[in-house]
């Protein structure tokens, strides 16, 4: 039995991945945490990490980067590995990650869509095909209740096209205050929020007289609510401390 910890389990992903753990038959949500610590039915529910003391194959992470502190801090104690499925990391705390990842191991993702990554590795080979003759944009929209912009997928993106540009591309994610023409050297990066958009990404590569549009939609929430667990079942199976992330856990599927 996979023993699991959710933190911001009262959250709209927190909810689902209750409910995927519960669905799954052999996983075990253990205690969650959310910082009001509204009780549940199904498993204890408590207002701090710290307040823990029972045991945990792993700790699976919707909240929001605020809780990362006190997330870090449990995983290298109590040697639980995490999956940080949160976005919108500072600078600082990705230095944090990386420091605990030398303790415990720690699988984080801006998206924990499998297709979502397919996409990442297309967009790659894509922009090391057309090189410098095409222009790169990114359009991502999401529900209107999104606080970070542009999203962690959307960033995701951009870094798979810019490991194969044959140049050193500057981000642009506004042009209203830009009055000229676009700069060849760019990635556009554009957010629309707005209603119930579960999450859609969009790269383009505009040449001079053809358009390529590679595009991935999320239907539902659950995607990402599944591919946390895989995650979860991937780190109960890791040994050594380590940064990990989805090209490890799509690697072991293939």
């Amino acid at each position: 039995m996979l023993k699991v910890l959710i933190s911001g389990c009262n959250g709209h992903m927190g909810n689902i991945v209750a409910q995927i753990c519960q669905e799954a038959g052999d996983v075990e949500v253990v205690a969650g945490f959310d910082l009001l610590g509204a009780e549940r039915d199904d498993f204890p529910v408590l207002s701090h990490p710290a307040a823990f003391q029972g045991e945990a194959d792993a700790l699976i992470d919707f909240s929001s980067p605020a809780a990362l502190p006190a997330l870090l801090e449990l995983g290298v104690s109590r040697n639980i590995p995490l999956v940080l499925a949160t976005t919108g990391y500072s600078q600082a705390q990705l230095d944090a990650i990386d420091e605990a990842a030398g303790a415990i191991p720690i699988f984080r993702s801006g998206n924990m869509s499998l297709g979502i990554n397919v996409l990442m590795e297309l967009v790659n080979r894509t922009a090391a095909a057309l090189g410098d003759s095409f222009d790169v944009e990114i359009v991502e929209r999401h529900h209107s209740r999104k606080v970070d912009a542009p999203s962690g997928t959307a960033l995701m993106l951009a870094q798979a096209a810019r490991e194969a540009l044959p140049y050193e591309p500057q981000y642009v994610y506004e042009r209203q205050s830009v009055r000229k023409p676009r700069e060849k050297r760019e990635i556009g990066i554009s957010s629309v929020r707005g209603g119930g958009i579960v999450g859609d990404h969009e790269v383009i590569f505009a040449g001079r007289d053809e358009v390529i549009e590679l595009k991935h939609s999320a239907m539902s929430r659950e995607v990402f609510a599944s591919g946390a667990l895989r995650a979860a079942r991937f780190l109960a199976q890791v040994k050594q401390p380590g940064l990990y992330s989805m090209k490890e856990l799509v690697e072991q599927i293939i």
